[in-house]
């Protein structure tokens, strides 16, 4: 599967698409295939990377997004395919010889040196002379907000500033690409939604292109300009987040991307046929055919579970609340649904809460409207 086929949507809702673009890809990724004893850890994966954008992969553990950074980086050698940085071969290249820079996990900062020497180091590695080694020390110290701690050692700062003095390492070097593997993993939740926002800040103030391995559904759609879905070694889909959220092109990514309800059934005139709910309206795939065994998601924020029947809704079932989750600013409502193994779960606000005041047994009916739902053929 190519990068253009995973991201050309039937049916797409017009306003998710976006618009080719026009320059050269500044990285790409041709028929890569990389083999273990017994594992294919990539099969046939065709990417494009764009310049100045932060793409992501992301995929649960072991569908080989790791693999393919370090064939990028030059630390893995793929079996089959290449590599091109500006439509040269960059394939059999070691990795000093490449114009990129890998930042891993760990961040591996020099605990006797200070942050300055810590992000100059590769500088003096490179042989560049001291006035320019300053300067550009002196600037990307300013860029990640590291001046003041800039005489410092690693045991003395927090775990944002560590990752942030590792970052500042791998961009003073200016490499055409900055490959990031997990690099928010060692971050507690609070602190990791900070540095999404810092990195996608440097990244547009570096105007470097970013590649980041993750397997965090919310870090990837909070970051990324597009996503890679993988699935064992295989390329599900590419695109922008948005689209790769309302219009999953199959199974695996609607359901590895946030929550998705799933029901179902066989495609009949208008939409499929569920056991136990009846007809349901949806819009076919192209390819489509009568009788067909298919699937009906929707996200659960798309739901709406009232005590009577809500307006505007084409599709409306009825259930019976079974268990409510609060998260705060909103609520979890799981309902019961006829012929269904799971129950529906629908996100309400707070404040549909404070009016509704959903309990378990109660009678709802829950609806949503046609575009809301899109009808997947694996």
């Amino acid at each position: 599967m190519t990068a253009d086929s995973a991201g050309a949507m039937p049916a797409a809702p017009p306003s998710l698409e976006k618009a080719p673009a026009e320059a050269a890809p500044l990285l790409t990724v041709e028929g890569v295939t990389k083999l273990f004893p017994g594992i294919t850890a990539l099969d046939s994966v065709d990417l494009a990377i764009r310049a100045n954008e932060f793409f992501a992969l992301l995929g649960p553990s072991g569908c080989g997004k790791t693999t393919l950074l370090r064939i990028l980086a030059g630390f893995e050698a793929p079996s089959t395919g290449r590599v091109l940085l500006e439509e040269r071969e960059i394939t059999h290249l070691s990795p000093n010889r490449r114009p990129l820079n890998m930042m891993f996990q760990s961040y591996a900062l020099f605990p006797h040196m200070s942050v300055r020497q810590n992000i100059a180091y590769g500088l003096e590695m490179d042989r560049v002379p001291s006035a320019e080694r300053r300067r550009r020390v002196d600037e990307i110290l300013a860029t990640t907000h590291l001046t003041d701690a800039a005489d410092r050692r690693p045991d003395r700062l927090s775990g944002g500033q560590r990752q942030r003095v590792a970052l500042a390492r791998a961009l003073v070097k200016r490499p055409r690409v900055l490959l990031l593997d997990e690099p928010l993993a060692a971050l507690d939740k609070k602190l990791r939604g900070q540095m999404q926002m810092e990195l996608k800040r440097l990244q547009h103030d570096t105007a470097i292109t970013f590649v980041v391995v993750t397997h965090d559904q919310e870090e990837a759609l909070v970051m990324a300009d597009r996503i890679a879905v993988l699935d064992r070694g295989r390329l599900q889909q590419v695109g922008p987040p948005a689209l790769l959220y309302e219009a999953p092109v199959n199974r695996f990514v609607a359901d590895f991307i946030g929550q998705m309800n799933f029901f179902d059934g066989t495609l009949v005139p208008g939409g499929l046929q569920v056991p136990g709910l009846g007809h349901l309206a949806g819009t076919w795939p192209l390819d489509a055919k009568p009788g067909q065994k298919a699937t009906l998601a929707v996200r659960p924020e798309r739901l709406v579970a009232e005590p009577d029947e809500p307006a505007g809704c084409t599709n409306l079932v009825s259930g019976e609340v079974v268990e409510i989750a609060y998260h705060g600013q909103d609520i979890s409502v799981h309902v019961r649904l006829p012929g269904q193994d799971r129950p529906a779960l629908v996100r309400a606000s707070a404040s549909v809460h404070d009016r509704v005041r959903y309990r378990p047994g109660m009678a709802v009916t829950c609806g949503w409207q046609t575009a809301h739902g899109r009808i997947l053929i694996d």
